[in-house]
C-alpha cells in the first residue's frame, strides 16, 4: 500500500514539473486515455483535448512570464484497490524583480487509477476554494 502511495505522490510530482516545463503532451500523458482535466478556464477531455487545453491556457499570455513552479503539499490519498481519491494543496511561485511571489494557489480533487501497473488520472479538478477536506 505503502509503495502505491509513493507512486501516487511521483505522479502529482512529475505532473507539476511537466506543466511548468510546458510539456503539454508529457503532462497529458498522466492521464488515461479518456481522462478530463477540468480548470477555472474549462476543461480537456482525452490525451489530445488535455494537451490542447493546456496549450490554449499557455497561449492567453501576451507576454513573457518569469519562471513559475508549482508547489503540490497537503496530500491526502485514500486508496480503494486499483482507484484512489486525492485531495491535494497546490500554490505556484514565481520570480519577480523583487523576488519569489505566490502566483496562486488553490486545490486539486483527483480520482486516480492502476492500469498495467502504473497509476493514472482519470479526472484532474483544480479547485481554488478546496475547504472541507473532503473528496
Amino acid at each position: 500500500m505503502s509503495d502505491d502511495k509513493n507512486e501516487i505522490r511521483e505522479l502529482l510530482g512529475t505532473y507539476c514539473f511537466r506543466l511548468d516545463a510546458g510539456d503539454m503532451d508529457g503532462m497529458a500523458a498522466l492521464f488515461v486515455p479518456d481522462g478530463v482535466w477540468e480548470t477555472d478556464f474549462g476543461k480537456g477531455t482525452g490525451r489530445a483535448g488535455i494537451a490542447d487545453h493546456g496549450r490554449s491556457l499557455r497561449a492567453h499570455s501576451d507576454k513573457p512570464r518569469p519562471r513559475a513552479v508549482h508547489l503540490c503539499t497537503n496530500i491526502v490519498i485514500d486508496l480503494h484497490g486499483d482507484t484512489a481519491d486525492v485531495l491535494s494543496n497546490w500554490t505556484t511561485v514565481q520570480n519577480s524583480e523583487t523576488g519569489p511571489k505566490i502566483g496562486s494557489a488553490g486545490g486539486y480533487i483527483d480520482k486516480l487509477a492502476k492500469r498495467d501497473g502504473k497509476w493514472y488520472f482519470v479526472h484532474r479538478k483544480i479547485d481554488r476554494f478546496i475547504a472541507d477536506g473532503k473528496f
